[in-house]
């Protein structure tokens, strides 16, 4: 850890930080613990309000006491003096150049000395669990309620949050709609990723050359007229996800096969390990993936156009990475939200990558993923993400869910085959989507093919979770199309060639795209 700095220049900054915070109810009781129904409730109410629910909005009590419910681990997010819009700063940001050093180490001593008030054995070591290089932000575990008040007093700190809470009465049930038994760790989205026996030719796929099949909702978006003037050859798309299933070979050895040639997959692992209070509890995180969601994701975008039966993805071209960020699609753990910040740094990070599809989410904002999206924005980089799949907590009422309704991501949702302006039986919408897919059939509820855990039979996903991967598999059709094109220019040929362009929907945005259009 970073040596502390001296204490008179730690007193003379604290002096100097603190100022009154408007959000500070003078009527709270910073020591009584709000119930996880009574934050539960002051969420979804916000939710109903402003679309969207913001831990700026909550008092410090409140945060505190989210905080007692989880892990302890508070996002803090931090800034230097003179900067005024950090959003324009971020890709650009040395957090190891002298200010910005110095900032961290004092918000570190400050927290430091808060917390021994409580426990005079706390250590850096024992309250940081893990280091952040990229951001301007420090995870910290923070259990005195005062810590909270002087972090979010300070004109050094941007924002003070827990990294992990989500609402528990939604957590609760969507383990109950997914069948998931230990209410205590979350399995959403996982298990479902099996092969789909039945499937009927020429009804749920086409057989296609050189022997594989195409998924039956990919001539909606023109998919198959694209293919004569591009295959995604070129193109790099980064999932964040679950994972990737090592015994899935069409997303290894068999990767490059039949008209699938020439082209990379990279697995990793940006999911830290599990963490209580400063310490690690669980083993070390790998690639492999342990619920299913990833792999299906990789398959609907990149499957090899191949010899063996299976499904083909839609740029059968391109090349993949793979990151297994979270355990499930709902990310309600720190851990999670610090891999999906990491995935998405890293990715930023790369040269070689084009387009980032996520389609995980959860219902509070988290302003530490936040900002590593738009340090992975400001990079060019492509974004899209899943406008949300609901279950009994959020239905009727939830709209664009965290992070797609975020202005530098394009949030991607699903629609049925008959009229093209119903969504899908579960899948979100509002103001913030941008396009949609065709992912489910009216007649029967069919959902698209993608590739299994293993073997050669595909299964079928529905969701705005195959509604994302889709499209960003046709973004990489476009790309490698016009290898020149920057980012909006890209985005710029999606729009106008959507079918609802030039008059963008309330709800549905440009509406479905059109690989084919777009290509031209």
């Amino acid at each position: 850890m970073k040596k502390i700095l001296i204490a008179t220049f730690i007193i003379s900054i604290f002096i100097s930080s603190c100022k009154k915070s408007n959000l500070v109810d003078a009527n709270e009781h910073p020591n009584t613990i709000l119930t996880t129904t009574e934050i539960d409730a002051f969420i979804k109410k916000q939710i109903s309000i402003h679309h969207q629910f913001e831990w700026n909005m909550a008092t410090n009590q409140m945060i505190w006491s989210a905080l007692q419910h989880t892990d302890y681990i508070l996002s803090v997010g931090y800034t230097k003096d003179g900067v005024e819009n950090i959003n324009n700063l971020l890709p650009n940001i040395n957090i190891a150049e002298n200010e910005w050093k110095q900032t961290k180490d004092f918000i570190i001593s400050m927290v430091l000395t808060s917390e021994k008030k409580l426990d005079e054995m706390v250590t850096i070591q024992k309250i940081i669990p893990w280091d952040e290089k990229v951001l301007p932000v420090i995870d910290i575990v923070v259990k005195n309620p005062e810590t909270i008040k002087l972090l979010r007093a300070s004109k050094y700190v941007r924002y003070a949050e827990p990294l992990g809470y989500e609402p528990q009465e939604a957590q609760l049930e969507f383990k109950k709609d997914n069948h998931i038994a230990n209410a205590t760790s979350s399995s959403s989205g996982c298990g479902s990723n099996t092969a789909t026996l039945g499937l009927i030719q020429n009804v749920d796929y086409s057989l296609i050359t050189p022997f594989s099949k195409q998924s039956w909702n990919y001539i909606y978006h023109n998919i198959p007229k694209a293919w004569i003037k591009t295959t995604g050859a070129g193109v790099k798309v980064f999932f964040i996800d679950t994972g990737c299933e090592f015994d899935q070979e069409n997303l290894g050895s068999a990767f490059n096969q039949g008209n699938s040639t020439g082209r990379t997959i990279e697995k990793i692992v940006t999911l830290p390990q599990s963490n209580f209070l400063g310490i690690a509890t669980g083993p070390i995180e790998t690639p492999d993936d342990g619920c299913g969601h990833g792999t299906a994701m990789a398959g609907a975008c990149g499957a090899p156009r191949g010899t063996d039966g299976n499904a083909c993805g839609v740029a059968y071209n391109c090349s993949l990475v793979t990151c297994r960020a979270a355990e499930d699609v709902y990310l309600d753990e720190s851990r999670e939200a610090k891999g999906v910040a990491d995935a998405f740094t890293n990715a930023a990070n790369r040269t070689d990558i084009n387009i980032i599809s996520m389609s995980m989410g959860r219902i509070t904002s988290s302003s530490q993923i936040k900002d590593a999206i738009v340090y992975a924005y400001g990079k060019g980089k492509l974004i899209f993400c899943a406008a949300g799949t609901s279950f009994s907590w959020t239905s009727g009422w939830a709209g664009v869910i965290f992070p797609a309704s975020l202005s530098q991501v394009n949030a991607i949702t699903g629609v049925r085959d008959n009229n093209f302006i119903t969504t899908c039986t579960d899948c979100h919408d509002g103001t913030e989507t941008d396009f949609t897919i065709v992912m489910e059939r009216f007649m029967d509820y069919r959902k698209p093919l993608t590739l299994s855990m293993s073997g050669d039979v595909p299964s079928t996903i529905g969701g705005s979770s195959i509604a994302t991967a889709t499209a960003a598999g046709i973004a990489a059709l476009v790309w490698s199309r016009f290898p020149t094109f920057t980012r909006d220019q890209v985005l710029n040929k999606l729009i106008q060639t959507s079918a609802n362009y030039p008059i963008r929907n309330a709800s549905l945005g440009w509406g479905n795209l059109n690989a084919d259009g777009a290509t031209n």
